[in-house]
């Protein structure tokens, strides 16, 4: 039987490159044989393409359509099996009898692709995209956007005395409420809706279903009625490859319907002393071989995920005998990729472009540009790749199936430390398996390996998704906001509306949890009156707790360290006449990682350093009341503000890149966030009309190709 949950090997000792390991130790290597056990014939036999024929919508799908037309709705089913369907058929009636409806999702390459999808259904006419880098046809009767730009609405409506113009919500991806970073976001946003506004959850991964609608009804007073779905439209089956190159099931049926077990031989390898390995420790596996293997049982194409973004990197090259002979194939690939980098010229010169064409093989990951990934992700949709090689987080969200999911490590890296997958994450990476409409089954293949507990990803296979939990906090963001349309009194009943708090009321019986509520109530009151205290002692709240001017036009700022940035406006010290310089000290304000400031003197030109220095003089004494007070205020780094100037002054690209060390995608993200907070500043044209035109040309010098490809550029 799987045994009981362990601590793993990773998370007893740091994870290092091993040594060249003692002669009694020598780890063993196999060639790969490529090899099936028997027991895997029907379902290979099982390998092929469905029937077509008409649509017909799944039960939990017209039952879903259904309940929407009465109650708010919250949808749980498998990656694939129709989610959207429900959303458009919803939309579908309410834009028919002349409402308006908003589509919100978690990422920026999501509601790109909504707003394609939605406006081939009901024309580009009648749906509009609002993200940060985005603002088209807003005043459409059908909008996609991000959950922040649909929070934000929410506020403003707030303000207004307002309600929200729209009749209809649907919020994708829905297990983001327990996000610890935007989860904040999410619970905000279910809080500050609109009774009158039906809401539709849509997500594959909620454990605690029923205690989120339960929550839902209570503070909506309106029901929120579980749709449910177990059955994966494609079926999974978990394979494993065994080093020398033998593909046998991972798992075995269980006695009387219990849970299935390691089988034999997979388990025997699991407890093996010294088990034959696919590659030396700190080395990628013969991903070549393992490409012929799964070509050869009809397994491609396949999604690897791997633990980094230069392992990535480093499978293609290990890809080489997967070379296109086929002449026919090769031309219209490499058609389609030119048709897809046309937009962005940049991309005509990536370093993974030859590997692209000759190989059918890609990276995706962070570390790419978004206009790089889409066209992976595109190629990858119509079948013209063998293989994409990404990190974990390219399962939460993107929509690029394939039939089979290869999965390296079971563990993954949190910004902090290796810690084990959940089953949520285990379950959005073999979601991917099996694409509907193409495939009758899918497969999860799970390679052995020096990171991989085999034992651990066997009782993930059948767990259910994790319980999803409040991440609500308070900031200075969300303190300056709902003081503009809410005295403390109504603040506090807002807070008591809050997930946590109705986790913890729930549970009758238990005395201390019940206890632990009115904790929990207390220290999310406790810390608006810190941040409000705050406010008061700058001078951006009157002591009878309503905002002063300042605190006005802050509110304005949804941004990181909005204090911060309000005070460096009201201070005068941020450079309101210098475009560039501005984009540069926003930069830094945004920066939230690390940074080695090393840099040499020609990367740091003088205008800068002098202008950093006048910040850093200015605002040390506001820093140091926040942190005086608790608060977190973020160092204050060269190196982003210095590649961001650069790339202001016309530096190219790829020079930008290198000179300051900082992979695409990371240069990417940063800059599309400086203009974030750069348009959150020109916002402020009434207070501030010179550093907000200056703002206005700074996102304009920053927003080019290959950030954003010509002609999409709307500020």
């Amino acid at each position: 039987m799987i045994g009981p949950p362990h601590r793993p090997q990773y998370q007893r000792r740091r994870r290092k490159s091993a040594g060249a390991p003692r002669a009694h130790q020598a780890p063993r290597f196999s060639r790969l044989k490529a090899g099936a056990d028997s027991r895997l014939k029907k379902s290979f036999d099982a390998i092929g393409t469905p029937v077509n024929g008409p649509f017909v919508p799944d039960p939990f799908q017209r039952q879903a359509v259904a309940a929407v037309d009465r109650a708010d709705c919250l949808v749980i089913a498998p990656t694939g099996s129709g989610k959207t369907w429900i959303a458009v058929k919803a939309i579908e009636q309410i834009f028919q009898n002349g409402g308006r409806a908003w589509y919100a999702s978690p990422l920026k390459a999501l509601t790109n692709s909504k707003l394609s999808e939605f406006s081939e259904i009901f024309g580009a006419a009648h749906v509009g995209i609002l993200t940060g880098d985005r603002k088209e046809n807003a005043d459409a009767p059908i909008i996609v956007g991000t959950t922040e730009i649909l929070r934000n609405q929410l506020y403003d409506a707030m303000h207004r005395g307002e309600t929200l113009a729209t009749d209809f919500v649907v919020l994708d991806e829905a297990h983001f409420l327990g996000d610890p970073d935007r989860g904040v976001v999410w619970e905000e946003t279910m809080i500050y809706l609109p009774q009158r506004i039906p809401l539709l959850l849509l997500s594959a991964t909620i454990g605690n279903g029923g205690q989120i609608s339960q929550w839902l009804t209570t503070i909506r007073q309106r029901e929120c009625r579980v749709v449910a779905a177990d059955e994966r439209p494609v079926p999974l089956m978990p394979l494993f490859l065994h080093p020398t190159g033998t593909l046998l099931p991972l798992l075995t049926s269980g006695q009387a319907g219990g849970r299935r077990r390691l089988s034999k031989k997979v388990a025997a390898l699991a407890s093996a002393q010294r088990p034959p390995l696919l590659a030396p420790p700190g080395k990628l596996p013969p991903f070549g071989d393992i490409l012929r293997l799964l070509r050869k049982y009809r397994l491609l194409p396949a999604i690897f995920f791997l633990k980094s973004r230069a392992d990535c990197d480093n499978a293609l090259p290990l890809c080489s005998g997967n070379l296109l002979t086929d002449p026919r194939r090769k031309e219209r690939l490499a058609s389609r990729i030119a048709e897809l980098i046309d937009p962005s010229p940049h991309l005509s010169h990536h370093r993974q472009r030859g590997l692209l064409e000759n190989l059918a093989v890609g990276a995706h990951h962070s570390g790419q540009l978004p206009a790089w990934k889409l066209v992976i992700e595109t190629l990858m949709t119509e079948g013209l790749l063998d293989a994409v090689f990404a990190t974990s987080t390219v399962a939460a969200g993107v929509n690029f199936p394939a039939r089979t999911v290869v999965i390296l490590n079971s563990d993954r890296f949190n910004g902090r430390e290796f810690i084990p997958l959940d089953a949520t994450e285990f379950h959005q990476m073999t979601g991917r398996a099996g694409r509907r409409g193409m495939d009758r089954i899918g497969f999860a293949l799970i390679l052995p390996g020096k990171y991989m507990d085999i034992r651990h990803v066997g009782r993930l296979a059948d767990s259910p998704p994790a319980d999803v939990h409040s991440q609500i906090r308070i900031n200075f963001s969300m303190t300056l906001n709902l003081l503009r349309s809410h005295t403390p009194p109504q603040i506090e009943e807002l807070l008591k509306r809050s997930f946590a708090t109705y986790l913890l009321v729930s549970r009758r019986g238990q005395r201390a949890l019940r206890q632990r509520q009115a904790d929990v109530h207390g220290l999310l009151w406790e810390d608006f009156q810190r941040h409000l205290a705050f406010l008061k002692e700058t001078g951006f709240a009157h002591p009878d707790d309503r905002l002063t001017d300042d605190g006005r036009w802050a509110s304005q700022l949804r941004i990181d360290q909005p204090l911060m940035v309000a005070e460096g406006l009201r201070r005068d010290v941020l450079p309101d006449s210098d475009p560039a310089l501005l984009a540069a000290v926003m930069a830094a304000f945004v920066n939230e990682k690390e940074s080695d400031d090393r840099l040499e003197g020609r990367l740091l030109p003088n205008r800068l350093v002098k202008q950093m220095n006048h910040i850093r003089k200015q605002l040390s004494g506001f820093a140091h009341h926040l942190t005086q007070r608790g608060f977190q205020v973020r160092p204050f780094y060269d190196r982003p503000a210095a590649a961001l100037f650069a790339w202001a002054m016309g530096l190219a690209w790829e020079r930008v890149a290198v000179e300051y060390q900082m992979a695409e995608g990371d240069l990417s993200m940063l800059v599309l966030r400086t203009a974030d907070h750069l348009r959150h500043v020109g916002s402020l044209r009434e207070v501030f009309p010179r550093a907000a035109a200056t703002a206005v040309e700074a996102m304009q010098l920053i927003l080019r190709d290959p950030v954003i490809p010509e002609g999409e550029l709307t500020i």
